[in-house]
């Protein structure tokens, strides 16, 4: 129980949400809210559910029941053969690529009220599940892992923190209608010259087609996605999976004479 508890603590804090506005989205009182992070009341099944809703994190995350990947951002070229499991190294080329194709986004589309940190992961996956079944290569090379609300990059907290630090984005909490919202503004242009043409183009119809949903809409969307259906719960989502696609996403013209096998 105090786990939880400072889990919930910890999460209200990074949103920036106060006890009070997580006491109104809970509907229960603000002296309730500082008694279940304090460990002082348990917290019911219909509650744990809500929290996770408010919170935006799976109920097996807030019970601390899945384990979290260890992310690590390596500078140098050389990669370093470790469990998949355990140890994630981002390439320095899809590093600078992250990086931009963020930039890139939060210039087009950051300042739309529905953009926010859940939006943004929908958007990288398809940028980056879009790429590999038309070019047979990632654009970003982000590990995408399945949650409740749909794809989400792992690497991306470490990414987005570096880069705050680094003042190329800034982070602002607010709310999207009765929900507490992350969105993340750009402090400077994206550099052009580190992505091809090609790139650009699958960056441009993914946000044409995808940046108008809202947290909701594009995480339910997602949910029908092949390489999202043929992954478990918790796993990383196999980027072979979208030569299996069907329409409406799929985003390459095959042969009917082929097999996709």
């Amino acid at each position: 129980m105090v786990k939880i508890g400072r889990r919930i603590k910890e999460l209200r804090q990074q949103l920036g949400i106060s006890q009070q506005r997580l006491a109104e989205l809970l509907k229960v009182s603000r002296p309730t809210i500082s008694q279940i992070e304090n460990a002082e009341r348990k917290i019911s099944a219909d509650e744990l559910i809500k929290l996770s809703e408010i919170l935006n994190i799976s109920v097996e995350s807030l019970l601390g029941l899945e384990k979290q990947p260890e992310v690590i951002l390596r500078e140098s070229k050389k990669k370093k053969k470790t469990k998949p499991k355990i140890r994630i190294n981002v390439p320095q080329k899809n590093l600078g690529k992250f990086k931009e194709v963020l930039l890139y986004i939060l210039n087009k589309v950051g300042s739309k009220p529905n953009i926010g940190e859940t939006v943004i992961y929908k958007l990288l996956y398809f940028v980056d599940f879009d790429c590999y079944e038309k070019y047979e290569e990632q654009l970003i090379g982000a590990t995408y892992i399945k949650n409740r609300y749909g794809p989400t990059p792992i690497e991306f907290k470490k990414i987005v923190d570096k880069m705050i630090k680094d003042e190329e984005i800034i982070k602002v909490t607010s709310n999207y209608f009765e929900y507490p919202q992350t969105k993340y503004l750009p402090l400077r242009k994206p550099d052009l010259s580190i992505l091809m043409a090609n790139e650009i183009e699958i960056i441009d119809e993914v946000l044409n087609r995808l940046s108008d949903m809202n947290a909701a809409q594009i995480s339910e969307y997602s949910h029908n996605d092949i390489p999202w259906l043929t992954t478990e719960n918790g796993k990383f989502i196999e980027y072979e999976a979208v030569f299996y696609r069907t329409s409406p996403y799929s985003v390459r013209e095959y042969s009917e004479d082929i097999s996709r096998d």
